[in-house]
């Protein structure tokens, strides 16, 4: 039985190209970074080169990037760091309620620990409305945190122009950039961004990595505590292997990626819109270019994924962080779908390596899971 894997929005394969680049760094060049001796000072100067490269990606400094565990960790480091540093000065965070489980858990627990939190709406693909992010803000927020591009529907914010909001109102703005990176152009000067989050796995590089960017003069309080790696900004020993797979993923994602993988969504959803009653969620234009979300109406999509399964090919109902959950996607809830709308969705996410043969497989075999599960369900819309 072949395998489709269309789940590259959970993690994705990790490219031959960054594999080689690894190696080297397990079993031959294995020093630690921090060491001063020859072996060490090999691995660091690996680490310096991958920090350029991941800075030029998004036009930062070099200074300015601090390596993490993953995305996770840097949207916590953003948030619990500012606020640690800024409170009681400034306690209040704006965020969206389609963040990722990461940001708006972490809101959460800063709100036990004082700080205050609006959640802005999004419209029914997922936009903010930037009038009633302006009104907001006020001289105690300290950041605003808005996702780049949305890991369930797709939807890529406007940075720039949310970015010209901040500045007109003095706040700081981070985002969670993902999904979006090497997917969508991004420039920390032109977009006026304080902070962003970067990992690794989302484009071809090794789980367990990523990155902080800071912008130079913004204060954050570390949340680990040690012999100060990374500038004193996140103690604990450098990933060398996992960062230089970083960085050659960084190096390897080409803007012709991007394009090949929108002509492929758009064609795989013109498609999987010739089944009865199925609706795409999220905009079809300003959309992350792997990404499909979809509603099946009257039938689960985990039903559907599970058919699917049996004929290896590897999808998902929502966010992998939050799959184990029975509740309703908080993203699809917050565009406005009901719950049975909610629960009838299924996520496509391609990669690079998504070949026309697997798309036109999944178009064929998808129509008669789709009639099948209806004549079935107990559901009514």
């Amino acid at each position: 039985m072949k395998t489709i894997y269309l789940d590259n929005a959970a993690t994705t394969k990790v490219d031959e190209e960054v594999l080689k680049a690894m190696l080297p760094y397990f079993n031959e060049k294995y020093g630690n970074a921090s060491s001063v001796h020859a072996f060490g000072q090999e691995a660091k100067n690996a680490l310096e080169k991958s920090r350029k490269t991941i800075a030029n990606a998004i036009g930062a400094s070099t200074r300015e990037i601090f390596f993490t565990s993953g995305g996770t960790e840097s949207n916590n480091l953003a948030l619990k760091g500012l606020f640690f540093a800024n409170y009681p000065k400034k306690n209040h965070i704006i965020t969206t309620k389609i963040e990722h489980d990461c940001v708006l858990n972490t809101c959460k627990w800063l709100e036990t620990q004082g700080a205050t939190v609006t959640y802005l709406d999004v419209d029914k693909e997922g936009f903010v409305n930037l009038k009633e992010l302006e009104n907001a803000i006020t001289e105690k927020t300290m950041v605003v945190s808005i996702m780049h591009g949305n890991n369930e529907i797709g939807t890529i914010q406007d940075l720039k122009i949310i970015g010209e909001v901040c500045k007109k109102k003095g706040a700081l703005l981070h985002t969670d950039a993902c999904q979006s990176f090497t997917k969508v152009p991004m420039d920390v000067k032109k977009q006026n961004l304080s902070l962003v989050t970067l990992n690794s796995h989302k484009i071809h590089g090794p789980k367990g990595v990523g990155v902080l960017y800071v912008k130079e003069g913004i204060n954050i309080t570390p949340l680990f505590h040690g012999g100060g790696h990374e500038r004193k900004m996140r103690s604990g020993t450098e990933n060398v292997s996992g960062i230089v797979g970083f960085a050659k993923a960084v190096e390897v994602a080409k803007p012709k990626y991007a394009e090949q993988m929108e002509k492929s969504r758009d064609y795989f959803i013109d498609g999987l819109l010739k089944i009865p009653n199925v609706k795409l969620n999220g905009p079809r234009k300003n959309r992350l270019c792997n990404n499909i979300n979809l509603s099946f109406n009257n039938i689960e999509g985990e039903s559907i994924g599970g058919y699917l399964e049996n004929l290896g090919i590897y999808t998902s109902t929502g966010s992998a962080c939050a799959s184990h959950s029975l509740e309703s996607s908080h993203v699809l809830k917050a565009i406005g779908l009901t719950p049975i709308q909610a629960n009838s969705s299924l996520r496509i996410s391609i990669s690079k390596f998504t070949t026309q043969e697997e798309i036109d497989y999944v178009l064929e075999k998808l129509p008669g899971i789709v009639e099948k599960l209806r004549k079935i369900s107990p559901l009514i819309d």
